[in-house]
């Protein structure tokens, strides 16, 4: 193909008069329709002089106009890099700075502030609107409806991905077409996606889950999305009897659960849920069956690597795992220090290779090294177990586990613990420094509902089950734990919060 990741997720819907997108409003935008704005988008960019290689910078809320600027990226063979509309203004300058963006897209609003970044950057800068409008689309109308596609090689970049940067500065993966392809093609086989199916989209669009993997298998599979703009409750539960599917992470199904509209005949014609980007507590697995008589499948991806791992459509979706390794993805569980792949059932670090493993990190040739073998596989940094029957459970992260007293204690153990606790919603569990073991455990609680955890009684469970070295030296109760825009906890903010607690 002359450019493989367009040709096979856009082109081949030229003239489509099918609708692809379902708007909040009542609006639809066809297949065809789409594209065109696209190729308008395409036109411009190369009109404002990017070519194949180039990097475009995007911090514009979710939008069919964002999404059409990835569209357009992949015909005009420039690389997409995405950013989080939360961040700031200096960490903005960052990612274009360390990218070399040639353009960057932002909201009006936000125009001022990037104003000075874009120029410190040699980077220019456009406007588009989470409703469509701005310099970028009013320039783009004087477009040709038609752009030639750019010519591509499966090998090419398609995108970049700025890792959270919970270790010093963000790292950008970089990510072939091929990349992308292979996982969405193994993914729409996996869950049954077809051209019948609507997935009820509410996911933001800079990250891996909502783009890559919700938007690159609609379009693979020729289905339609209903385009939502954030995950509001009222709105989810106004769409659902129109979807057939709905990925979402944990925070999406504890809210509706906890919302009495939620019913079994609310989703009575629904066959898929996928939930991931954070782990699922088995509590939400098993009130999500009892209410719905539905199974949500959980899986496991990353920003290097798309998705890795799926429990099974077919088959038991099993709580606390994140099912097995996707067709051609080998995952292996390996001893941090040495390498060596650990006997079934040990804890270790979780590697993978496969056609969805990334380039590297642009421009850190020595952390590349770190991360990714010479034979393929990725150091994924999450700590994982895989049971008799190949179930593979995610413990942790690398830079989460706590050694104290020189003991190696896996936060996860003690969580299942906390979160099976009377009163107890979730926890997390950190290792903050200590005088005598160099680290100790806490646990932290949130409150289920308006009554308080009885600590004593947690502690007296947690002493019966574990080791003495693994008992929390305290338990917090706080309000709500620290999210991500994905609803991951951030430990790091947390570890930061009580750093002091015996040190002080």
């Amino acid at each position: 193909m002359a450019n493989p990741l367009f040709d096979t997720l856009f082109g081949k819907h030229a003239g489509n008069p099918a609708v692809f997108l379902h708007l909040a409003d009542g609006q639809t935008i066809t297949y065809d329709g789409f594209l065109a704005m696209a190729a308008q988008y395409a036109g411009l960019i190369c009109d404002l002089g990017l070519t194949a290689g180039d990097r475009l910078a995007v911090q514009i809320a979710k939008s069919p106009q964002a999404l059409a600027v990835y569209a357009a990226c992949a015909q005009a063979g420039v690389v997409f890099l995405p950013l989080n509309t939360a961040y700031t203004a200096d960490e903005v300058s960052y990612f274009v700075e360390n990218s070399g963006a040639g353009l960057l897209l932002c909201d009006q609003s936000k125009a001022e502030g990037l104003a000075p970044v874009a120029q410190a950057c040699g980077a220019q800068l456009e406007t588009l609107n989470a409703d469509g409008t701005g310099s970028f689309s009013d320039k783009a109308t004087a477009m040709p409806v038609q752009f030639e596609t750019v010519a591509r090689s499966s090998d090419d970049l398609a995108a970049f991905l700025y890792t959270s940067g919970t270790t010093g500065r963000s790292k950008g993966a970089m990510l072939t077409q091929e990349n992308l392809l292979s996982n969405a093609r193994v993914l729409v086989d996996e869950w049954r996606f077809t051209s019948d199916d609507v997935l009820l989209h509410a996911l933001p669009i800079f990250h891996t889950h909502g783009l890559f993997v919700a938007s690159n298998i609609t379009l693979l599979a020729g289905g339609q999305m209903i385009f939502l703009p954030a995950f509001k409750l009222d709105d989810i539960i106004a769409q659902l009897p129109k979807a057939t599917t709905m990925m979402g992470v944990p925070t999406f199904y504890t809210r509706l659960l906890g919302d009495a509209r939620f019913t079994k005949a609310l989703v009575a014609h629904m066959r898929l849920f996928v939930s991931g980007s954070a782990p699922l507590l088995a509590e939400t697995h098993v009130q999500f069956e009892n209410r719905t008589g539905l199974r949500i499948l959980e899986r496991y991806g990353m920003t290097e690597t798309n998705m890795n791992t799926s429990n099974p459509y077919d088959g038991e979706r099993r709580a606390g795992t994140v099912g097995f390794a996707l067709p051609g993805t080998e995952v292996k569980i390996t001893d941090s220090k040495t390498g060596a792949t650990l006997p079934q059932g040990e804890i270790g670090e979780i590697e993978v290779r496969g056609p969805n493993v990334f380039k590297g990190y642009w421009q850190m040739p020595e952390k590349t090294a770190e991360e990714l073998r010479e034979d393929g596989f990725f150091i994924t940094g999450d700590l994982g177990q895989m049971d008799a029957d190949g179930y593979i459970s995610i413990v942790g992260r690398n830079k989460d586990l706590i050694i104290s007293g020189g003991y190696n204690i896996y936060p996860k153990e003690i969580e299942l613990l906390l979160d099976a606790a009377e009163n107890v919603l979730e926890s997390a569990v950190i290792g903050v420094p200590h005088p005598d073991f160099g680290e100790t455990v806490v646990g932290i609680l949130v409150a289920e509902g308006n009554v308080a955890p009885d600590l004593e009684a947690i502690n007296a469970s947690v002493s019966a089950s574990l080791a003495r070295f693994k008992h929390p030296q305290r338990l917090i109760v706080l309000p709500e734990l620290p999210r991500n825009t994905m609803g991951k906890v951030q430990k790091k903010a947390l570890r930061e919060q009580f750093k002091d607690l015996f040190t002080a």
